[in-house]
């Protein structure tokens, strides 16, 4: 029984080593134009969000940490560590959202590291191959398509409620609301993993609190008729708050899954934000900042980092005051997950040293963000230079960050030109680099078998984005001409059918069918590619023309347009299916039973207002 105990004492003990040395668990909530201060935690005088503060309390505060200002470009360049510019991901719209294929996504580095990688809600970097969340290492997925519920590319008449999503199983229907969902099903794909003894990382990226402002009504009710120093919010406002709250809700759940489970300590958990506050989130409360969404102020691209993990004692309620970005997280968690990666020319760095310790020694830097919004980028256009102590806002105004100028009313530029040379300069390096291959255009595949048909929508027109399903409702109440063209490379040479509509399929609604907005005239169709132009009659009631083609192999550009009777041009097709021919029998392929797909979904949806934005 002596021999017996100090054998059981060490079995226990490496045991326990064993335990510890387990790879831990990584989950990042990451919401959707939220910002700063749309958080109790942080001082907000009307949102209650308990169970984020709780993270907040007991985690590391990131306390000067940026993004972009905007979403797709944030989300590029925290899943690479390298800058938005740098990996083709300057706009939401136009192509020029769509990540690189070269890069190496952090969903890669993990599934190549043995890790369940899983991705929940929004991706928002390219919905055509090889584009999409699975081709860039998400091994499990439920999502919606572009930007936000109800966009161009997503299934048709999604809007919040019992909606349409895409799955590893092909497009699926949920009941409830699209926050819940999301968690609901992140937290199913954990437990899955877990119950096999594997880690994870889960990646919960909701389209909440982005527009249109939709939300449950046992949500909304706190809010509504509710006033601020004796105004009203107002319904947007109202909204986007509940939205937050649920969102706080459904954090709440999945921290009490992971306690239940037993992997609360071994699991790196992050909540965090992707560009600053919209209009309606600043109206009441901003943290101090100036500016949000879209703009080179503090404000529309500061947010949160609120990062935990006990396992790992990364943990303690401490404020990490030192300038950080997006770029920097993908090299941390490798570095803190001991993960094997390819070698990779990160932006960023790994902020381990300063997990370990908030007040190690750290080297001064410098950060850049910029806000393009255009299909080729324009020097010198909506950019800051970031670092510890200054902010340089354009070319001209410089700000004392550590001066207690939050909110960055007082221009120091005078007092300081050789601080606002050096912030110069170091955007002057910062573009020299990054500019070098501004030229190349990513596009999507056509005729790949991991895609075939490719569905284009016009949302990724590359000359004008027709990039929500109200401009597709109401093309001509646009400022924007309704006419556009698609870039693509054709992946093997051969026949071709491309079918075109002013509707998606899934609505199964005749091209001029006025439906759910307005009516179209077309009485013939045309179509432009690779130096050929083929038209057709539109049949009466016809859903689509359908045209046969070769193509060849390499790059090319799609043009369609529908003529009325006096052969007027009147509007482009708003879809594009281009299906490469292999033998099979296509009668019927362009319907949408032919494309496996279900009905529309929200002309069956009770309650809902298609026409509201």
């Amino acid at each position: 029984m002596k021999r017996l105990f100090p054998c059981l004492l060490a079995a226990l003990c490496l045991l326990s080593i064993a335990a510890t040395a387990a790879a831990p668990n990584v989950v990042i909530v990451i919401t959707d134009d939220q910002g700063y201060g749309n958080l109790s935690a942080v001082g907000h005088p009307i949102l209650k969000t308990p169970h984020i503060d709780a993270l907040y309390d007991r985690g590391v505060r990131f306390t000067d940490y940026h993004v972009d200002p905007t979403c797709a470009p944030t989300r590029s360049a925290l899943l690479t560590g390298r800058y938005s510019d740098r990996v083709g991901v300057w706009h939401t719209v136009i192509g020029r959202h769509q990540l690189r294929p070269r890069e190496v996504t952090l969903a890669e580095v993990f599934r190549d590291n043995g890790y369940a990688t899983g991705i929940f809600g929004k991706w928002h970097l390219g919905d055509l191959y090889p584009f999409r969340p699975q081709d860039r290492g998400f091994e499990d997925r439920v999502v919606h398509a572009a930007g936000g519920v109800g966009q161009g590319p997503d299934f048709w008449g999604n809007d919040y409620f019992d909606d349409v999503y895409d799955t590893n199983d092909g497009l699926k229907q949920y009941q409830g609301f699209c926050t819940d969902v999301f968690f609901d099903e992140s937290i199913k794909f954990m437990k899955e993993q877990a119950s096999k003894g594997k880690p994870f990382f889960t990646y919960v990226s909701t389209n909440a609190p982005h527009g249109p402002y939709w939300a449950k009504d046992s949500d909304h009710d706190r809010f509504k008729g509710m006033k601020h120093n004796g105004k009203p919010l107002g319904v947007d406002t109202e909204k986007y708050y509940a939205m937050i709250e649920n969102i706080d809700d459904n954090f709440g759940k999945l921290v009490k899954f992971l306690k239940k489970e037993g992997l609360y300590e071994n699991t790196i958990l992050v909540f965090t934000s992707d560009n600053g506050a919209v209009t309606s989130g600043q109206k009441v409360f901003n943290g101090g900042l100036k500016g949000g969404k879209n703009t080179n102020w503090d404000g529309g691209h500061q947010v949160p980092w609120i990062m935990q993990w006990p396992a790992g004692k990364v943990e303690g309620g401490k404020d990490l005051d030192r300038v950080t970005a997006h770029i920097d997280i993908m090299p941390t968690l490798i570095d803190i997950c001991k993960l094997d990666a390819p070698k990779i020319e990160f932006d960023g760095k790994s902020l381990k040293p300063l997990l370990k310790n908030v007040n190690a020694k750290w080297p001064s830097r410098r950060i850049v963000v910029e806000s393009q919004r255009v299909y080729d980028p324009i020097k010198y256009r909506n950019f800051a230079v970031l670092s510890d102590k200054w902010r340089l806002v354009g070319k001209d105004k410089l700000f004392d960050a550590r001066g207690g100028d939050r909110g960055q009313e007082n221009d120091v530029a005078s007092k300081n030109p050789e601080a606002m040379q050096s912030m110069l300069d170091s955007y002057e390096e910062f573009w020299a680099d990054v500019s070098r291959e501004h030229h190349l255009v990513t596009s999507p595949e056509v005729g790949a078998d991991a895609s075939n048909p490719a569905v284009l929508n016009s949302h990724d027109w590359t000359t004008v984005g027709f990039w929500h399903q109200n401009h597709i409702r109401d093309p001509f109440k646009q400022k924007a001409e309704p006419f556009g063209s698609w870039v693509m490379d054709v992946t093997k040479s051969g026949w071709y059918q491309i079918s075109v509509r002013r509707w998606a399929a899934e609505a199964d609604v005749a091209i001029t069918e006025a439906y759910v907005g307005q009516a179209v005239e077309a009485a013939t169709a045309s179509l432009e590619i690779q130096g050929k132009t083929l038209k057709a009659k539109v049949a009466p009631g016809a859903k689509e023309v359908t045209f046969r083609v070769k193509l060849k192999k390499g790059p090319a550009e799609l043009k369609a347009t529908f003529y009325n009777s006096q052969k007027e041009a009147t509007v482009s097709p708003f879809y594009a299916y281009v299906l490469r021919e292999d033998g099979r029998d296509l009668d019927g392929w362009q319907t949408r039973e032919g494309l496996g797909l279900p009905q529309a979904a929200w002309p069956e949806v009770p309650g809902r207002d298609p026409s509201v934005n």
